[in-house]
């Protein structure tokens, strides 16, 4: 299936942020098994085909190691299924902890298939390519979980290092949690949307700060208060930043499927030493390169952040050019300021951690719904 096939299509069906923010090494000659789990968001039976990418998506860190636009090596799936998760021993699969849920791996998942590629079992994934799983009946209700196994072979593989989901890789005393797997960038569903969605940013978005599996990051929260006739997908990613999304890159190809943008970038380019010009540069260049595709954009002020002294100066001139002057370009803007910071004695300084915890997240959500719901009316 061809992408513009692909896209037209498929919409996302999970709110967990899942695109490729780091790479790995393996050995090359030993397969490795692994499984993810993905709660579906959206109910009834439709058709599902997985969307991947072997490229990485952000720089993360200083880039030393992993940067945006790296290709990943050739690598090869050996075999692919996808199963259902409805409860765990003792609990509900939405309460499974990374620690605990891999010596249940074998038990909480239900009615394998198998997944194609073309037809074929096998798939050789090229460097940099996208490509898509053939797609296969599925019947979710909304809440319950997807779970992908895999078992593939190689040597440099895109991965998600910062993941908040359950990943483990199977391992001669059974699975154990590890985020190195080649996990999907969309769980892709064919059921008909009125609006695609992309929430797209760095770890924040992502939802670093709430717990593992707790979809309890702001775009979780948010997107319960929201239509559920649209689509949602996250593409948060850790340490990613508006220097990434301008690029153009593999990234910004993910973002661009969608009708409506909500960007919240900033902090890692004010962390990286990026000035307030080039910060705010790159935030227009991509509000300019988004609408001109016919998207509408939506974008958020970077959150406050216990920045030290030296940053306070870029990052109130980008919450300033954003509500005053960004604007005027974008379809709409929120300032996180209000809800995130300790006041206005204190504007920059986080009150729910860096990262803002649940309570946070939520609160954001709170206040971000009615803005947010009047920008997607439009």
């Amino acid at each position: 299936m061809n992408l513009n096939e692909y896209f037209a299509r498929f919409r996302s069906a999970s709110i967990a942020g899942s695109a490729n923010q780091y790479h790995f090494k393996a050995d090359g000659v030993t397969p490795r098994t692994g499984r993810v789990f993905f709660r579906i968001d959206r109910a009834g039976e439709h058709q599902y085909s997985l969307l991947f990418s072997n490229s990485v998506d952000s720089t993360f860190s200083d880039g030393a190691f992993s940067r945006r636009g790296m290709l990943c090596d050739s690598w090869q799936i050996l075999s692919c299924r996808i199963g259902l998760c409805r409860s765990i021993p003792e609990g509900k699969v939405e309460e499974m902890t990374v620690g605990d849920a891999g010596e249940k791996c074998d038990i909480i998942t239900e009615g394998w298939q198998k997944i194609r590629f073309d037809g074929k079992e096998q798939k050789d994934v090229a460097p940099g390519e996208f490509f898509t799983t053939d797609p296969v009946k599925l019947s979710f209700q909304k809440g319950e979980y997807l779970c992908l196994e895999m078992t593939y072979l190689g040597t440099d593989l895109p991965c998600h290092q910062q993941t908040l989901m359950p990943i483990y890789n199977k391992t001669d005393a059974g699975f154990v949690y590890d985020v190195q797997m080649p996990v999907p960038s969309m769980i892709g569903c064919d059921a008909p949307v009125a609006k695609r969605v992309v929430f797209w940013g760095d770890s924040i978005t992502q939802g670093i700060g709430t717990p593992n599996n707790a979809y309890a990051h702001w775009t979780a929260r948010l997107t319960e208060k929201l239509p559920e006739e649209n689509s949602y997908w996250n593409l948060g990613l850790g340490w990613g930043r508006a220097d990434d999304a301008a690029a153009e890159g593999s990234w910004f190809f993910k973002a661009k499927q969608a009708d409506c943008v909500a960007l919240c970038f900033g902090v890692n380019d004010i962390l990286q030493g990026y000035t307030a010009t080039e910060l705010k540069d790159n935030l227009l260049h991509t509000v300019q390169a988004l609408k001109a595709l016919g998207i509408k954009v939506f974008v958020q002020t970077p959150p406050p952040f216990n920045y030290v002294f030296s940053h306070h100066a870029v990052w109130l001139e980008t919450v300033r050019f954003i509500t005053e002057e960004l604007k005027n370009v974008a379809d709409g803007v929120f300032d996180t300021t209000p809800v995130l910071g300790k006041g206005p004695d204190f504007p920059q300084k986080a009150r729910y951690s860096d990262h803002p915890n649940a309570e946070g997240c939520s609160l954001w959500a709170e206040a971000l719904e009615a803005p947010f719901r009047a920008f997607l009316e439009q």
